[in-house]
């Protein structure tokens, strides 16, 4: 079979508190080749990973990311919500899983959190910090914004983008070769075999979101997508593995 992205949905977001080191260092003791991670910049300027807007469900607090400096940021447990155990984790910078890509073969799927908030000028402080960190080549952005993802492609045609989208996007491939985008980031279950050979024919990818039933692994494997973003990646490994 063809060499598959174990993309581990912020981390081992099923072992770990979602989008800490602790999870990102995780995933790859479970055999992840990727990590997805969620992008946002705190109010004096750092970008960080984390998924939602607010504080509150993994930090305790009901302030938003974008009205908080880091200073404040980073000294909030990330951790105690999912598990005592893992009590003091912090919510890291990019930076911080930039320099542990740097370290391994990892790829990153990094998507940018700019819907609900917006961020002007995050899609080019991403862009630089990743070249600064000598990671072009590793990095795929997505975004369910996708004008965020037009406006990274006009800043680094290189750099590789791809689409977030629920169901029901026709022809999908048509619509990523409008935005120069080199992947489609679906909903699992937007995704069928004669799609994965149209894009493929197109020159777009699949990386499916988030499948953690092994079936449904299968499914998607036999379909040929060339990733898959799983909470799970110990069992996305495992399958992968089995069919070598």
């Amino acid at each position: 079979m063809k060499s598959m992205i174990n993309f581990a949905h912020r981390g081992a977001s099923a072992y770990c508190p979602e989008n800490t080191m602790a999870a990102f260092a995780r995933a790859l003791e479970l055999g992840a080749t990727g990590i997805e991670t969620d992008i946002q910049r705190t109010k004096d300027g750092v970008l960080v990973c984390i998924h939602d807007e607010s504080l509150q469900r993994t930090a305790g607090t009901a302030r938003l990311v974008v009205d908080t400096d880091y200073e404040a940021i980073c000294q909030l447990d990330a951790g105690s919500w999912f598990d005592a155990s893992f009590a003091g984790e912090r919510i890291p910078t990019l930076d911080q899983l930039l320099a542990l890509a740097a370290e391994s073969e990892l790829i990153l799927n990094l998507e940018l959190k700019n819907g609900a908030v917006q961020y002007p000028g995050m899609e080019a402080e991403v862009i630089s910090a990743v070249r600064q960190a000598g990671l072009a080549d590793r990095v795929v952005l997505s975004s369910f914004n996708h004008y965020s993802l037009a406006l990274c492609k006009s800043l680094d045609p290189d750099i590789r983008t791809g689409i977030l989208y629920m169901e029901g996007l026709y022809r999908p491939w048509e619509y990523a070769a409008t935005l120069n985008a080199d992947a489609l980031h679906a909903y699992h279950f937007a995704v069928l075999p004669e799609w994965v050979k149209e894009a493929e024919e197109a020159g777009i990818v699949y990386h499916p979101f988030t499948v953690n039933e092994e079936a449904e692994m299968l499914r998607l494997i036999e379909a040929g997508v060339a990733g898959i973003i799983t909470d799970y990646p110990d069992r996305l490994h495992k399958l992968i593995q089995s069919r070598r």
